[in-house]
């Protein structure tokens, strides 16, 4: 009985052309093999290219020996789980940012899930972008917290719901990514910051998941880009994407961090990351400052795309590495995709519920390690393909 019901969802969703599969893939370079097929990865977050770079693996296991090679940390850390790479690693964020602390989780989707259900409750609103991504939309639900969500990117809408709740809440948390996972477009982090500071009950909470690494001089992300890091009081990130290692983390007050340490339930609960981890990322975070030459490089393959599309008529709401291709009904996105499959560039379909219904597209995600050569063959294809689109 419960097997068929399930059944019937999943015929649903096949009819409907949001059905999912798994495809175990192959890596090599920004290439991916499936199915015996070479193709451009144009589906993953590894922004600079790190997790794909074998002479980065090779220098870092130099350095390794059995007795620092710990795969487990076998516990929580608030039990005996806690190395002291880990508070390194923690003593390097805050640094960097120029915090006076910070906190690492076992990913991004435990960073969001967790945060906010510890700082928010029945007197605190958040106030969040109406794309933020699905972990901020389960740690808001989670919190029990009031919410409301402001038309994306639209700080007007913004500041006429602060400006009618201010004075009714103990705290207002407005909850925003820099930079969007679908539409890789900005927020307006400068207006937003200047909005928190008329209120002295509001703060602003920010993830730089698909920002940080390749934004800013030492790639801290877009607050970094726009100079007002100071101004943020929760400033989050992943380490899972451009950084190429595995992690989420918070810089913030050293009462904040105390806070979350007590009351953060997935960081409490959770068999903390191999200390193994900590070290590759702590090898990562001391050379990034110096990988600007792979943010410029990404910076410009991603402009040429863009540009090449919005000459072919296409809305671009992008100006980052993250390049939508806006199909509007499921079933377009995925023929195109398998097209383009087809065609040696390995790229998926983003349906809903991860987008809203009749905004289906395909969602090109640069990497620093692709060529220049590489993206003027995907732009030939893609104008092939809206060529053939318009005669149809």
């Amino acid at each position: 009985m419960t097997d068929r019901y399930f059944q019937e969802e999943l015929d649903r969703l096949e009819s409907a052309g949001n059905y999912r599969r798994l495809m175990p893939a192959e890596h090599s370079g920004c290439d991916v093999v499936i199915g015996g097929r070479r193709m451009l990865d144009l589906s993953s977050n590894d922004y600079l290219g790190l997790a794909a770079d074998i002479g980065l693996r090779k220098e870092f296991m130099a350095g390794l020996s059995p007795e620092n090679f710990q795969m487990s940390s076998s516990s929580s850390r608030s039990l005996s789980g806690d190395f002291p790479v880990h508070e390194q690693v923690e003593r390097q964020l805050a640094a960097m940012f120029g915090r006076e602390a910070a906190l690492v989780f076992n990913s991004g989707y435990h960073m969001n899930i967790g945060i906010l259900p510890a700082i928010a409750g029945k007197d605190t609103l958040i106030v969040a972008d109406k794309l933020v991504h699905a972990s901020l939309i389960d740690g808001i639900r989670l919190s029990g917290a009031p919410f409301c969500r402001f038309r994306h990117n639209n700080t007007e809408h913004l500041e006429a719901v602060l400006s009618r709740e201010y004075g009714k809440y103990r705290q207002i948390i407005i909850v925003v990514e820099s930079v969007y996972s679908m539409d890789g477009d900005r927020a307006d982090l400068e207006r937003i910051c200047r909005l928190k500071d008329i209120y002295d009950n509001v703060s602003v909470y920010v993830d730089e998941a698909h920002a940080f690494g390749v934004m800013g001089e030492i790639g801290l992300g877009l607050a970094e880009e726009l100079n007002c890091l100071a101004d943020i009081d929760y400033i989050c990130g992943t380490f899972g994407k451009a950084l190429g290692s595995v992690g989420g983390f918070i810089v913030c007050s050293a009462t904040v961090r105390k806070y979350l340490i007590n009351r953060m339930r997935p960081f409490i609960f959770s068999t903390a990351l191999p200390p193994l981890n900590w070290m590759w990322t702590s090898w990562l975070l001391d050379r990034l400052p110096a990988m600007k030459p792979l943010r410029s490089h990404l910076a410009s393959v991603s402009a040429v795309l863009r540009d090449a599309l919005v000459s072919y008529g296409l809305e671009m709401p992008s100006d980052t590495h993250i390049v939508p291709v806006i199909t509007g009904e499921s079933s377009r996105a995925v023929s195109l995709a398998g097209r383009l499959q087809d065609k040696g560039f390995f790229v998926l379909p983003v349906r809903p519920p991860t987008v809203p219904e009749g905004s289906s597209r395909l969602r090109l995600s640069l990497t620093a390690n692709m060529s220049p050569d590489r993206i003027e063959s995907l732009i030939k294809v893609l104008e092939d393909e809206m060529q053939l689109a318009d005669k149809k």
